[in-house]
């Protein structure tokens, strides 16, 4: 005897249909307007040693992450941070600084030095490949490099220069924090949570 139930359940084309719809956003979700997960940008160092997402218990989806040598909010974190926030959704921006920073390793000469050494003449080294419309100015090569001498004043820093900015919409949170390797944690900027802590030497 024909029974009616046996039609109630779901067919199968239509687990593979929403199986492929949700791939098509995935691979298409710039095109479609869909934002990160937590429509969530994340500057950080690129430093091997930091687990950005574990620390900040992401997954894959969650934000778009800018990683850089100290993590430090240049030009080009303000473009990328400009084109998410006004145009992709994102509302929130995390920048994690961490201790023992290669960035606070050295002298500002030494590391001119050693950069004049590999490069030579620094008015013939085009120092922004990606904008070569744009150039350091009168800036000198110390200053574009940003070694860094407290980490906690350098990521609120960083924090309120991103607040204050005015590409960045007033209605994005801005947040930061300090990654301590010795600890494996995350920290406020001003706090601590390992006994002891590298600081930069000069």
């Amino acid at each position: 005897m024909f029974d009616e139930s046996d039609h109630d359940h779901e067919h199968v084309h239509e687990y593979v249909d929403e199986r492929v719809d949700d791939r098509d956003d995935w691979a298409r979700r710039r095109r479609k307007g869909i934002p990160t997960d937590e429509n969530l940008l994340v500057v950080a160092c690129m430093d091997e040693r930091i687990p950005v997402a574990s620390a900040l218990g992401l997954e894959l989806g969650d934000a778009q992450i800018y990683r850089n040598a100290g993590g430090k909010v240049t030009d080009d974190v303000v473009r990328s941070a400009a084109l998410t926030t006004n145009f992709f959704d994102t509302d929130e921006i995390i920048v994690v600084n961490h201790t023992d920073c290669g960035m606070m390793s050295a002298r500002d000469e030494d590391v001119v030095a050693g950069l004049e050494a590999q490069a030579g003449d620094f008015d013939d080294v085009d120092l922004d490949p990606a904008l070569p419309e744009l150039n350091i100015g009168d800036a000198g090569v110390d200053e574009w490099v940003r070694m860094t001498d407290d980490i906690d004043e350098a990521c609120s820093a960083q924090v309120a220069y991103l607040e204050e900015h005015d590409l960045i919409p007033d209605d994005v949170t801005v947040s930061g924090y300090v990654y301590e390797v010795e600890s494996g944690e995350l920290r406020r900027p001003g706090e601590r949570v390992a006994e002891e802590i590298s600081e930069r030497r000069v």
